[in-house]
């Protein structure tokens, strides 16, 4: 070996070793410092470049570590590669790799696991599923528990289809419960998924504690499963208890950027149309680029779709129609909802026939569609007060059109423009389509009964007739119906009226022996106080004869008369009179006439002598200075009212 070569060999024989010390200490920093020394000698080192590729890829350096696999063109390092693919979101990009490697032989276990968990992000679900099963087949280690329960989340989704099967897993740890929680709530069992969940919340504090996990680190993980019980506490409408939680759990704020979009866009839907500056901040969270990788595409359109909702919330016009085309483009299987959408804000823009146009060519595009559309476009006519359209639109349904809550609206319609002849027309037409088509579609009890009460009013007693017979089918021992027919039969076909009678039960049978005689009782007009009284009551036997019974007579008072009555002298026939009406009344004299009069000095005041000695006030006013009077405006003319001087009376009170 030459000189140069025992240096080389050394600097690689002791940076392995710092690799290897640094990697079991996993100090992939340092690992990564001491491979570029191996590189620095030896640039072709296979070991080194997969070493490099190894701690970038621990250290979470995924785009580093594939530009550098590109770069040195490694192939042979398929796994690190499509992993790589894998983090960086090139989902697709992945698989490829994965099969393009593998050709017709059987992948190794590493990378059949990681396809199996690309083709859950890519949402294929059944084939994801096949491959579970597979792998947990012919496995068996330590990691048993992660792929059952990667198992159960591979069912939880196909859940959302009613068709699937979802295999059973054991419910040992706490994602399996939250996860056999999803399974429920996708399948509309909000109430078991509740259970579940509030089991997988418990086992999940025990085992994390139990761990020594930190309090925050406990809160992050269980955050995942309240949000989930505040989606099943939502749908089974507490609204105030889901409300809260979504509100805690923002609260902590969670960097699981997934479970941030959910509570944000779940809160948004409780607001509706209240709150809407909160909800436009939460839908910004929910639509944030960090959370587009986390999300699976129909989470992804749900918030879109609330999105457009809440722009027509707000009434912003210009953005409605721009994110509901942007909506339609992305996620073309809510086109409807998106054209909706916008024709619901062109309505709010009085822009009527805008929208129906829109529809229309809608329709015409999509037969699947037409029936929902044309109910769209019946909704706008009737805010436009154009009723004989809308009754032309409904008519245009075809056979449709006789769908009990189509034909009431007709009906409804017919009768607001004031034609009952058609509207008798069209329920004639529905009793004929039903009997002819013999069709079943539900309970149609309602819609026959209230045909026949319409034909009775309006005359048409034989169109009467046949829609009881179909009502009497569906409930033979209806009583009423029967009595209806019998009316109803009674105008145009007596006999058959009569036959019909026979089946009504005999008066015997409604009444009884103990309602006539109540009826026939002499106390029934009276109150039910005093037939009570009545009936409780019991008569004595006298013990006297009806001949010793004495009559009662009414004695009669004499009226009392005055003291100094005298019965010769006619009475004064001015006696009801006041005094002050009587002819022989005088006003009395003096009063206030001589009340003033001075009759000499018995003990007056100096003081009044003065008051009335007119030579001294001549001399005082010419002595004293000039003041200055003031006069208070007059009041215009008032309606003068009696003071309040009433005398409190005396005596007891009554």
């Amino acid at each position: 070996m030459s000189k140069d070569a025992n240096p080389k060999e050394a600097v690689i024989k002791a940076a392995y070793a710092d690799v290897h010390k640094f990697g079991n200490n996993r100090e992939f920093d340092k690992a990564v410092k001491a491979v570029n020394r191996i590189l620095g000698v030896a640039p072709d080192d296979p070991t080194a470049l997969h070493c490099k590729v190894v701690c970038l890829l621990q250290l979470s350096k995924f785009e580093e570590a594939y530009k550098f696999i590109e770069k040195n063109r490694l192939s042979a390092l398929v796994f690190e590669k499509s992993y790589c693919e894998y983090r960086l979101n090139k989902q697709a990009q992945a698989l490829k790799t994965i099969d393009d490697a593998a050709g017709a032989q059987p992948l190794p276990p590493n990378l059949k696991e990681l396809r199996t968990q690309i083709l859950y992000r890519l949402e294929r679900y059944d084939e994801c599923l096949e491959s579970y099963k597979d792998i947990i087949k012919n496995t068996s280690d330590e990691y048993e528990d992660e792929r059952r329960t990667n198992l159960s989340a591979v069912g939880a989704n196909l859940a959302l289809d009613n068709s699937k099967d979802i295999p059973e897993v054991p419910e040992d740890t706490y994602e399996q419960y939250f996860n056999s929680a999803c399974i429920h709530s996708n399948r509309q069992k909000f109430a078991d998924a509740e259970r579940k969940l509030r089991t997988s919340e418990k086992l999940c504090r025990e085992f994390l504690e139990e761990e020594g996990a930190s309090e925050e680190e406990i809160l992050e993980e269980v955050d995942v499963i309240r949000v989930q019980l505040a989606y099943c506490l939502q749908l089974q409408g507490k609204i105030k208890e889901a409300s809260t939680i979504y509100a805690e759990c923002l609260r902590h704020k969670p960097k699981d950027a997934a479970l941030v979009a959910v509570a944000s866009n779940n809160s948004v839907v409780i607001n509706k149309d209240q709150n809407v500056f909160d909800s436009k901040k939460k839908i910004r969270a929910a639509m944030a680029e960090a959370c587009d990788a986390k999300l699976t595409s129909r989470q992804k359109q749900v918030i879109a779709l609330n999105n457009c909702l809440l722009a027509l919330y707000t009434n912003a016009s210009d953005q409605v129609h721009q994110l509901s085309q942007k909506l339609a483009q992305t996620y073309p299987n809510v086109e409807f909802e998106a054209l909706l959408i916008r024709c619901t804000q062109l309505g709010k823009d009085k822009k009527h026939k805008e929208a129906i146009e829109q529809l229309q060519k809608f329709a015409a595009a999509h037969p699947s569609h037409e029936f929902v559309s044309k109910f769209a476009i019946i909704q706008l006519q009737l805010l436009q007060g154009n009723r004989r359209d809308a009754i032309e639109t409904l008519l245009s349904l075809g056979e449709a059109k006789y769908k009990p809550g189509i034909v009431s609206a007709l009906v409804s319609l017919y009768l607001g423009t004031d034609n009952k002849t058609a509207a008798s027309a069209l329920l004639k037409s529905a009793v004929d389509w039903y009997k002819k088509n013999n069709v079943s579609s539900g309970d149609l009890s309602d819609m026959w009964r209230q045909a026949a009460e319409f034909h009775l009013r309006g005359g048409a007693s034989e169109t009467a007739a046949s829609s009881l017979e179909e009502l009497l089918k569906l409930n033979p021992n209806d009583m009423k119906v029967l009595a209806q027919l019998v009316i109803a039969y009674a105008q145009f076909n007596p006999k058959r009226a009569l036959e019909i009678s026979r089946k009504l039960p005999k008066l015997e049978t409604l009444t009884t022996a103990s309602e006539i005689d109540a009826l026939e009782a002499a106390n029934w007009v009276m109150s039910a106080k005093a037939a009570k009284k009545s009936a409780n009551s019991k008569i004595e036997p006298s013990p006297t004869t009806p001949g010793d019974k004495k009559k009662s007579h009414n004695r009669k008072r004499k009226g009392k008369l005055p003291k100094n009555y005298n019965a010769e002298v006619a009475p004064d026939s001015e006696r009801w009179l006041p005094k002050y009406e009587r002819t022989g009344f005088r006003k009395k004299r003096g009063g206030a006439r001589g009340k003033d009069i001075i009759k000499g000095s018995q003990g007056m005041a100096s003081g009044a002598a003065d008051q009335y000695d007119m030579s001294n006030r001549v001399n005082i006013t010419k002595n004293s200075p000039v003041t200055p009077v003031f006069q208070e405006t007059t009041p215009g003319p008032r309606q003068q009212h009696r003071k309040g001087g009433h005398k409190k009376k005396k005596g007891g009170r009554f």
